[in-house]
């Protein structure tokens, strides 16, 4: 089903002659969804790891894991920043197309290759561990204060990416959006999420990282939320950010147009 949404959001882009970059959304797809589940196989195969490692330790477990997710996510950027700017989220997406950096039915087809990989990572990681490839998580979260958690993390990590694309600073980006996240594994209660599609793909492992299916609509609402907050932020903040600064997020890549050929 995944993939079917993938290639009918390629077909249908590459029928729209307003779109000046058609060549290079395959390419951005593709990136988007191999990102995607690179960073779920780190954030839950590290997970797995560090339930391992530390049995008994859970403070220990949680550095173990946010330190394997910020390295990891500092190197997924850098490597698939260049192609589709590296959102791997679909609040960043959803973001970037409301400030005007991407277009919309660019974004809507990221959203389902940033699910598919974020599934397919999660399955991943659990078979390299010789675990069952898909275990439903049984890990309940949803309360007010992970809700909460869920949008002040999302709504900090938009400012953090559009703050950068803003002021010139997008080389940065990659070291800037580990460290944020990494950081807020410890300041938040939820681990910060702040990504509908990871929370999607860790209900599908049953471990340190997972997240029960009946408590993901929780956190799915909470981050939009924070997404819709973040760019409002954003806006009040830096009125000055243009489609064309909000095409370079997270970092400039082969998606970034002159703001007059946005769409």
């Amino acid at each position: 089903m995944f993939i079917a949404s993938i290639l009918t959001a390629v077909s249908s882009a590459s029928q729209d002659g307003a779109v000046t970059n058609r060549s290079t959304l395959p390419r951005r797809l593709a990136a988007e969804f191999i990102g995607s589940a690179l960073l779920a196989a780190v954030v839950i195969g590290s997970g797995i790891a560090a339930q391992r490692l530390s049995p008994t330790d859970t403070g220990l477990e949680l550095l173990e894991n946010s330190a394997a997710t910020a390295a990891g996510l500092f190197a997924v950027i850098l490597m698939f920043g260049p192609v589709s700017g590296a959102h791997f989220n679909p609040v960043v997406s959803l973001a970037d197309a409301a400030l005007g950096g991407i277009s919309w039915r660019h974004a809507l087809a990221y959203l389902p290759a940033q699910v598919a990989g974020c599934v397919t990572g999660a399955v991943a990681a659990n078979l390299m561990f010789a675990r069952a490839a898909v275990s439903v998580s049984t890990k309940h979260r949803a309360s007010g204060a992970h809700a909460l958690s869920e949008v002040i993390a999302t709504a900090g990590l938009l400012l953090v990416i559009f703050a950068l694309a803003r002021t010139g600073r997008g080389s940065t980006a990659p070291a800037a959006v580990g460290a944020y996240i990494g950081a807020a594994y410890w300041f938040t209660s939820s681990t910060s999420f702040a990504n509908p599609a990871i929370t999607v793909g860790r209900m599908f492992s049953n471990t340190f990282a997972g997240i029960a299916p009946s408590s993901a609509p929780v956190f799915i609402a909470a981050q939009l939320g924070g997404g819709i907050a973040g760019v409002l932020l954003i806006r009040f903040l830096y009125p000055s950010l243009s489609p064309a600064q909000a095409a370079d997020a997270v970092v400039r890549h082969e998606g970034s147009v002159p703001a007059d050929s946005i769409k």
